[in-house]
C-alpha cells in the first residue's frame, strides 16, 4: 500500500484472486521499485475487499498491504500505469487490448498474443532487445502497449537453449516435459485423475512449446523478428507434482562441443537482468547440478528464489549430441515471476511512464 512518501510506480494485477494474480501479490510484498495499488477479478468478486474475494493458496497468510484493497472489475480505468495480468486467455483477449488503449502498458501471461508480429515475447536475460517491437504497437503513442512472457515450459526450454544456440548452433530440438499440477491454474487437475497417475496430454501445450522459443531465439531485424530456424519435437505430460516442470531436453548441435563447454555455456550466461541488478533478478540464471539424481522439484524448484533455472544429468547423446534434464519453478519464472522482471526491465529501459505512488 501506498504511503505519503512513496516513489515506487503503482501497479495493478488483473486477475489477482488466481493462481498466478496470488504470486504477483505476494511477489510484490516490499518491493523496492512497485507497489500494489490496485486488485481486479471477476465481477463475482467485484466490490469485496482481496481478503474476502481470495482463497489464498500460497504458503502464509495474504500480505499485509493487499488484505484490505477492494476487488474492482477488470474493465475498469486504473489509475496504476501499469498492469501485470493473469487474466485467462478468454478475457485477456480483450481486456489486455482495451487497457493498452487508455493508455497502460500490459505485462500479459496469456497465450493469446505471445506471436503477434509487434508483440515482444520476452525472457529478458535472452531477449532484452525485442522489447523494442513495443514501438510499433498502435497504442504506444499513449504509453500503452502489450508485452507478454511465454509460456512456462517455454520459459525453462528456452533460457537453456539460449547460451547453447549462441555458442554452437542448435540444429533440432527435442524435449518431454513432466509438468506439475499447478501450472493448471486453481484447483487444476481432478484428484482422481491426477493422484498416482500421469496424463499424457495438455490441450495446446505441445504447439507453445515447439512456436514460441523460435520467436524468443530469433533475431531482431528491422523491426521484425526473424525466427530461429530449427524443428522442436515435444512430448508433454502432467504429473503428480504440486510445482516445478521437469523437462528432458536433447539436443542436436551445429557445432560438435565437449560437454565441458556445454556446461561452461550453461554456467556462465548471464543477461541484462543481472547486468543492471534488477531487484527480481537471479545472481544465476541457470544452475547446473553434478549430481547424479538433480534437478528434482522438492530440492531444487526454488533455486533463485524459484527463479533460477537448474539443469542437470548433462550427458552425451548417441543420435543427437547433448541431452539434459531441466527443471523451472512454473508460477515463479514460468509466469508471475517473469511478468514482474518483465516490468522491471521496462523501467529500467525506460519505458514506463513513470508516475509514483506519492499522494
Amino acid at each position: 500500500m501506498a504511503t505519503q512518501n512513496d516513489s515506487r510506480i503503482p501497479v495493478a494485477i488483473l486477475g489477482a484472486t488466481g493462481a498466478v494474480g496470488q504470486r504477483l501479490v505476494s511477489l510484490l510484498e516490499g518491493h523496492p521499485q512497485f507497489v500494489l495499488a490496485e486488485v481486479a477479478a471477476s465481477e463475482r468478486s467485484a466490490g469485496k475487499t482481496y481478503a474476502e474475494a481470495t482463497r489464498w493458496i500460497l504458503p502464509g497468510d495474504i500480505p499485509s498491504d493487499a488484505r484490505g484493497l477492494v476487488v474492482t472489475a477488470v474493465d475498469v480505468d486504473f489509475a496504476s500505469p501499469v498492469l501485470l495480468s493473469g487474466l485467462d486467455a478468454a478475457v485477456a483477449d480483450t481486456i489486455e487490448p482495451l487497457q493498452a488503449g487508455r493508455g497502460k502498458l500490459v505485462v500479459s501471461n496469456t497465450k493469446s498474443f505471445r506471436m503477434r508480429p509487434d508483440v515482444p515475447l520476452v525472457i529478458p536475460e535472452v531477449n532484452a532487445d525485442h522489447l523494442a517491437l513495443l514501438d510499433a504497437q498502435p497504442t504506444r503513442a499513449s504509453g500503452g502497449g502489450i508485452v507478454t512472457n511465454p509460456n512456462c515450459s517455454v520459459v525453462g526450454l528456452a533460457m537453456a537453449l539460449a547460451p547453447l544456440h549462441r555458442a554452437f548452433g542448435i540444429e533440432a530440438v527435442a524435449v518431454t516435459t513432466l509438468q506439475a499440477l499447478s501450472g493448471a491454474g486453481y484447483p487444476g487437475v481432478p484428484s482422481l485423475d491426477s493422484n498416482a497417475n500421469v496424463i499424457p496430454f495438455i490441450d495446446g501445450e505441445e504447439e507453445k512449446i515447439e512456436r514460441e522459443p523460435k520467436k524468443i531465439l530469433g533475431l531482431l531485424e528491422n523491426g521484425r523478428v526473424v525466427d530461429a530456424d530449427f524443428p522442436i519435437s515435444v512430448s508433454v505430460n502432467r504429473v503428480p507434482v504440486r510445482d516445478g516442470h521437469t523437462e528432458s531436453v536433447f539436443l542436436k548441435l551445429k557445432t560438435k562441443p565437449s560437454l565441458a563447454d556445454v556446461r561452461a555455456a550453461l554456467e556462465s550466461f548471464t543477461g541484462e537482468p543481472q547486468r543492471l541488478k534488477l531487484p527480481s533478478a537471479p545472481a544465476r540464471p541457470i544452475a547446473v547440478r553434478d549430481e547424479r539424481d538433480r534437478p528434482q522439484p522438492i530440492r531444487d524448484v526454488e533455486a533463485g528464489a524459484g527463479m533460477t533455472v537448474t539443469v542437470g544429468r548433462l550427458r552425451p547423446d548417441p543420435f543427437y549430441d547433448v541431452r539434459f534434464t531441466l527443471l523451472v519453478h512454473n508460477t515463479v519464472r514460468g509466469a508471475a515471476g517473469a511478468a514482474l522482471l518483465n516490468a522491471e526491465l521496462l523501467l529500467a529501459q525506460g519505458r514506463l511512464a513513470v508516475r509514483t505512488a506519492a499522494r
